[in-house]
């Protein structure tokens, strides 16, 4: 399908574009472009390479008109410099042959030059938005006559919590339309675009990759923070007939240490760590020993550790933490058929934070990996902000019973059942028990 004029594009943007080497719009274009043009507040869903950035660049070409004021039109917040620049060359790339002034604000030495650029007339600000609200409250950057907000990777900037700035600069906009570019939704993420996306239309395009990777059986555990995890694992662990021999895999010392402690007091002699680093931890040379030990049953393994590990007859691989790296993590779950009959079932444990790894893992691996349910007797550690009350109350006696709502701690309404696993899960892992 050629640039058609359903997308309303001006026929010298579509000549560039196509001498640029974009013959045809990609699938996020075709969704998304008449939409935009129309006015709407839209979030856009795809994966890495999908066109993203492309769609709205195009959006803002398209709709950029002789601007003799000098006043921003245009702001469009990236999660890093190197986001800020890549942006800004593809404008330029695209926007040849229109007169416009684009200017960048990232991290630098000062802040002055970046102002006086904005001095000098910007039609397109690209922006971090740690230093475009730096800026903007020094008066240095004009939001009086912002007719679009645009922000891009928006899941990552909420990885690297920018969320306040960018809340804060969609606030100071009288009225403009919005578009968030993202490849997962969450809902951290939909807590920062809340205020100001509340009626947006969502638009989700897939792409995945057409020849599928043979893996492990796979399960995935999203939960919404840390201490959740480990709540998990230590609940798993609990059941020694089932997960009689387990790999965690990690990706720190630090954290690697935090599961040792938390797990000894349980577990005692049945968890150590792979090449310990420190003489207050149990540990092993080798991931044969936890494979022929009868007393050791769980290996912790820093991915500091960049040696390959031989999986094999492990019946549980459990990713606690993503590797920054997929295909890392698509090693270790890749199916090894050289004659090994014995299954390993792999689990991963997720966060919000980890959702966009996630996305991508399951974008090379040709398909999508199944979500456990969480056993019903996981307690659920709610964020600090959020256990917080809203408003400060007087100080009350000493309470002699809990009071519903403020413990730490909360489980989910309907875990008053002793601990038990959902039956989708003991489906897939009663299977596991002949590994005892």
């Amino acid at each position: 399908m050629a640039w058609s004029e359903k997308l309303k594009l001006n026929k010298q943007l579509i000549r560039t574009v196509t001498e640029a080497g974009y013959i045809s719009p990609k699938e996020i274009q075709q969704k998304t472009l008449a939409r935009i043009y129309g006015g709407q507040d839209v979030i856009a869903v795809g994966p890495e390479g999908c066109g993203k950035t492309t769609t709205y660049i195009l959006a803002v070409l398209n709709r950029i008109k002789y601007n003799p004021e000098g006043v921003p039109l245009v702001l469009i917040l990236v999660p890093t410099k190197e986001a800020v620049l890549e942006v800004i060359g593809r404008i330029e790339e695209f926007g040849k042959n229109k007169q416009m002034a684009v200017v960048g604000l990232y991290a630098a030495t000062g802040t002055e030059a970046q102002m006086d650029a904005l001095a000098d007339g910007a039609d397109i600000v690209v922006a971090t938005p740690d230093r475009a609200r730096a800026i903007y409250l020094k008066l240095g950057l004009n939001l009086n006559k912002i007719e679009l907000l645009i922000v891009d990777d928006a899941d990552a900037i909420v990885k690297q919590g920018l969320q306040l700035p960018v809340v804060e600069l969609a606030n100071s906009i009288t009225k403009c339309q919005h578009l968030v570019f993202t490849e997962v939704v969450h809902d951290r993420l939909n807590k920062m675009i809340s205020p100001f996306m509340q009626s947006a239309t969502t638009v989700e395009v897939e792409e995945i990759n057409d020849s599928k990777v043979e893996t492990l059986p796979q399960l995935l555990y999203h939960v919404p923070n840390f201490i959740t995890k480990l709540n998990l694992l230590n609940l798993f662990m609990q059941d020694s007939e089932l997960f009689t021999k387990t790999v965690v895999f990690v990706n720190t010392r630090h954290t690697a240490e935090k599961i040792y402690k938390s797990l000894q007091n349980r577990q005692k002699n049945s968890v150590s760590v792979l090449n310990p680093w420190s003489i207050e931890l149990s540990g092993v040379k080798d991931i044969t020993d936890l494979k022929v030990s009868p007393e050791l049953r769980i290996l912790i393994i820093a991915n500091e550790n960049k040696e390959t590990i031989d999986l094999s007859y492990i019946p549980f691989i459990i990713h606690f933490d993503l590797p920054e790296e997929k295909e890392i993590f698509i090693d270790r779950v890749t199916r090894n058929l050289t004659g090994v009959d014995e299954e390993t079932l792999a689990i991963t444990f997720t966060t919000d934070l980890e959702l966009t790894l996630v996305k991508r893992i399951e974008q090379a691996i040709g398909q999508k990996i199944p979500v456990g349910e969480l056993p019903e007797e996981l307690v659920i550690e709610l964020d600090k902000k959020e256990a917080e009350p809203q408003e400060k109350k007087p100080v009350k006696s000493k309470v002699t019973a809990p009071v519903a709502g403020e413990a730490f701690h909360q489980k989910k309404p309907e875990n008053a059942k002793t601990y038990n696993y959902s039956s989708g899960v003991k489906a897939k892992m009663n299977k596991k028990k002949k590994h005892g």
